[in-house]
């Protein structure tokens, strides 16, 4: 009588891919009803057309920068004061030669959102309706983080 030592014989493991098939069905109608809300959510628009040719003519420009820390420069004379009836009287002298002139306010990013609207309080008052803003674009590296 011999005995044998050794490992009985082992069956290959099976994998049941039932329970797999199944969440993988779950899955697919949950992303099937979600794509489908997310289509009906979304607002059909047409946008304007507009011929985008040159300007025949550039509106004459005013220049009010604002520093980070509340300093205001009209036309690269600096201000003294801060306060809404010094930039009236400084946007005033410069619309003297072109009332419909553009106010171009170029803001730090740092500046204060309460000396920007200032600056519109005394394009209102000056009769200055035609106001922008000055930015850079993104895709510019800048110095700082």
């Amino acid at each position: 009588m011999s005995m044998r030592f050794g490992r009985p014989p082992s069956s290959e493991p099976e994998i049941n891919l039932i329970p797999f098939i199944d969440v993988l069905l779950v899955v697919i109608i949950f992303l099937m009803l979600t794509t489908t809300y997310g289509r009906l959510t979304q607002l059909d628009m047409r946008l304007p057309k507009a011929d985008s040719g040159p300007q025949e003519t550039q509106p004459q420009e005013i220049r009010v920068a604002i520093s980070s820390d509340g300093r205001y420069m009209v036309q690269k004379t600096a201000i003294s004061a801060s306060d809404v009836l010094a930039l009236t009287q400084a946007l005033s002298q410069a619309a003297n030669q072109s009332p419909q002139a553009l106010v171009v306010i170029a803001a730090d990013a740092q500046a204060s959102h309460q000396s920007v609207i200032q600056v519109l309080e005394a394009a209102q008052q000056s009769g200055l309706q035609h106001i922008t803003f000055a930015a850079q674009s993104r895709t510019r590296t800048s110095p700082l983080p």
